[in-house]
């Protein structure tokens, strides 16, 4: 796992989080900023994971709490940065003309 990158975690409840991972134990992950992935009207939105938290801390996610762990696709992740920081990261594509 490469730490300080932005992963998608579907929870045994089914619920899926992205969040970035910042360290790894044998029996769990320190993650910041979790959002939940729900549906909407124009497709997956983002929603805070904990509302009554500081959402700036750091959160340990038991493992055994994950039935898989996965990089984010790049749009999701983008998505995901401007959220979060309110940056909206550049698109990977050059444009030459």
């Amino acid at each position: 796992m490469t730490l300080d990158a932005i992963y998608t975690i579907k929870l045994i409840s089914g619920d899926e989080m992205v969040a970035k991972v910042t360290a790894e134990t044998d029996t769990e992950y320190t993650i910041t900023k979790p959002l939940t992935v729900v549906p909407g009207p124009q497709g997956i939105q983002m929603i805070l994971s904990v509302f009554t938290a500081d959402p700036e801390r750091s959160y340990s996610l038991n493992k055994s709490a994950c039935s898989i762990v996965a990089i984010t696709r790049a749009e999701v992740r983008d998505s995901y940065i401007e959220a979060t920081t309110g940056i909206r990261p550049v698109s990977s594509k050059i444009l030459m003309g």
